[in-house]
């Protein structure tokens, strides 16, 4: 295993590794696992990823396993009380953002039958496979982002500007961003390339 080529973004630390082997750039098409990134890269904002990783099994009890029916219920009381809980990130419009976005996931769900058929909807169900051989190519935001984010926005979404947005194309799998040295490019690149 130790022998694998990587994206150098992941370093040596285990839960980043971990990370980047087995979840990112894999295509998500359930919904409570989508909601549970836009959840944590809005709670990411301003802060690394590991950081947020690290607090990943706190905020799945902070946020009712990620449901967002329950996460939408949420009130001022809760969200007080979700600002004593140390094992999350602190910040009152973060733990707001999740709430209102959870609320705007179930309209967006209730439109397009899942919201994983609306998100997925933008790159005709199949993933963007690029071709990046070094770390400094792969863009931070994308026009394709940027519209996605656009329409979010629109629908009530906060905390998900274009470049959260193209993390979550990263993450989720819409788009495969491993390096072409990677050995997780390979397992991810069975689809045709798009352009982006």
């Amino acid at each position: 295993m130790e022998d694998r080529r990587r994206c150098g973004w992941c370093g040596t630390e285990e839960l980043y590794v971990r990370y980047h082997d087995e979840e990112w750039g894999v295509p998500v098409r359930d919904d409570r696992k989508l909601f549970e990134f836009i959840v944590l890269e809005g709670a990411q904002a301003g802060l690394s990823w590991l950081t947020i990783l690290r607090r990943r099994e706190n905020y799945r009890a902070a946020f009712a396993l990620f449901d967002p029916v329950k996460v939408a219920s949420l009130g001022p009381g809760d969200v007080e009380r979700l600002m004593q809980n140390a094992g999350i990130i602190r910040n009152k419009a973060k733990i707001e953002s999740a709430i209102k976005n959870a609320r705007a996931f179930l309209n967006v769900a209730e439109e397009f039958g899942t919201f994983a058929a609306y998100l997925w909807n933008y790159v005709e169900g199949k993933p963007i496979v690029n071709h990046w051989s070094d770390l400094s190519q792969v863009p931070a935001v994308t026009p394709l982002a940027e519209k996605i984010s656009k329409d979010m926005k629109r629908r009530g979404f906060s905390f998900f500007g274009p470049v959260i947005c193209y993390a979550h194309m990263q993450a989720t799998g819409m788009v495969n961003d491993h390096l072409t040295g990677c050995f997780r490019y390979a397992d991810l690149s069975h689809e045709t390339p798009s352009p982006e």
